[in-house]
């Protein structure tokens, strides 16, 4: 796994133009991988610190989708409905980005090489 993924290039077609919008929505994901990135060390592999992060995630998507609840029941009767679209937004990003570090494998591969020190 990476080491920083902080240079993929954000899977946007070169067609498509990026508003003000989607550039902020990709500086607060970079942002959030810088944090993740700066956990990586003796202490944690990025196997530990992604299970951190995929943790982190779930316990913020609760927190979202519970806004606008009134009562726990109500929130509770909807958890099927919330996983289902947590879980297909995050199939479609993670397959998104699967495709993305395929087809850009050689050129990320170098430059995470390049980021780790010398032995």
């Amino acid at each position: 796994m990476s080491q920083d993924n902080n240079t993929q290039d954000n899977n946007v077609d070169a067609n498509i133009e990026i508003t003000p919008e989607m550039q902020a929505f990709y500086q607060r994901a970079d942002a959030i991988i810088g944090v993740a990135n700066s956990q990586l060390g003796p202490e944690a592999h990025s196997g530990q610190v992604g299970a951190s992060l995929l943790y982190a995630a779930a316990r913020y998507s609760a927190s979202v989708a519970s806004i606008g609840f009134i009562k726990g029941d109500d929130f509770a009767k909807e958890k099927d409905d919330i996983v289902e679209f947590y879980v297909k937004q995050y199939r479609q990003m993670l397959s998104d980005n699967l495709t993305d570090y395929a087809q850009n494998f050689d050129k990320y591969v170098q430059i995470n090489k390049d980021d780790k020190p010398a032995e």
